[in-house]
């Protein structure tokens, strides 16, 4: 049975048995083949990481409105590797990012996981214990019958979206090789589709596009049926022509998903070879808990008046 225990350096992560497990992984990634590719493409190398650095700060500097912790490098660096390392570019995300908060602040303040362990409890979204071919985070979204708006409304499943999100932008490896989210729509019936309005699709869509500091790699829809398409049309008018390409749909075509993901990171319900315990999402929440700290630090941030 899958529970949470602590390492040797008392660091949480989520035991899953036969050396599997789920953790947040905090720390720089040191191996060469890692170092190659942030440097081909991202251009990561230490004499434009330290310009970058620079040029950042002192734009940050100069955002007399905006509180966020400018000496701390690697904050900086989970904005500059999404960017390449263009200062000018990293430094618009940011304010991006604290603009978008400030604007929706019934969505976006006290994001804590204690808030939203209701909808990690309900199993809605969690992590594959294992990274994609790419490196890239495999989150996965259940969306159809395992939701139940009536317990968790809209929004809340929006605040934990974006709960999960902020622990992967906090790690280097995940900077470097972006993420994937695996969106289940078995189950998906009207009463979900009525949850959503064009007003919502603008904005979820808005803060995924040009918010989020997080390379998104592929959005892959499986089990679903002709209704989604009635869900996907309130979205696909504010799809940008680079995120709409990222969109993959396969049903229950498992040759077409693990054509796209390696199927030993996918458990058998998804077409894959991961023999592993599918642990219960409630413990994703659980997890996240114990970085309440971290997280009420990065909740201190943002404009500290209207902009």
């Amino acid at each position: 049975m899958a529970t949470i225990k602590f390492d040797d350096g008392k660091v949480p992560y989520i035991d899953l048995g036969r050396d599997y497990f789920v953790r947040l992984e905090n720390d720089e990634f040191t191996d060469p083949k890692s170092k190659e590719k942030a440097a081909r493409e991202l251009r990561e190398t230490p004499d434009v990481i330290a310009e970058a650095i620079k040029e950042l700060r002192a734009k940050l500097q100069d955002e007399k409105s905006l509180h966020v912790p400018i000496d701390d490098d690697s904050f900086l660096l989970k904005f500059l590797r999404p960017c390449k390392f263009y200062p000018t570019s990293a430094f618009a995300l940011i304010q991006r990012y604290y603009r978008f908060k400030q604007k929706h602040a019934k969505l976006c303040d006290d994001l804590v996981p204690a808030t939203v362990q209701h909808v990690y409890d309900e199993g809605l979204l969690y992590f594959q214990p294992l990274r994609d071919q790419n490196g890239c985070r495999i989150l996965v979204l259940e969306v159809g019958k395992k939701w139940k708006p009536s317990k968790v409304s809209l929004d809340d499943l929006f605040r934990a979206l974006q709960v999960a999100l902020e622990a992967g932008m906090d790690e280097p490896r995940t900077q470097l090789n972006g993420a994937i989210v695996i969106l289940d729509m078995d189950g998906l019936s009207l009463s979900h589709i009525v949850q959503f309005t064009p007003r919502f699709a603008a904005m979820a869509v808005q803060w995924v596009q040009e918010c989020t500091a997080i390379r998104l790699k592929a959005v892959h829809v499986v089990n679903n049926s002709y209704l989604f398409n009635m869900l996907f049309t309130i979205f696909k008018p504010f799809l940008s022509d680079k995120l709409r390409k990222r969109i993959k749909f396969h049903n229950k075509d498992w040759k077409s998903l693990t054509s796209d993901v390696d199927p030993a990171c996918l458990w058998p319900r998804y077409g894959g070879t991961l023999d592993v315990e599918e642990y219960d999402g409630r413990l994703i929440g659980e997890l996240l808990t114990y970085y309440q700290k971290e997280y009420e630090e990065a909740n201190s941030y943002g404009y500290t008046k209207k902009v």
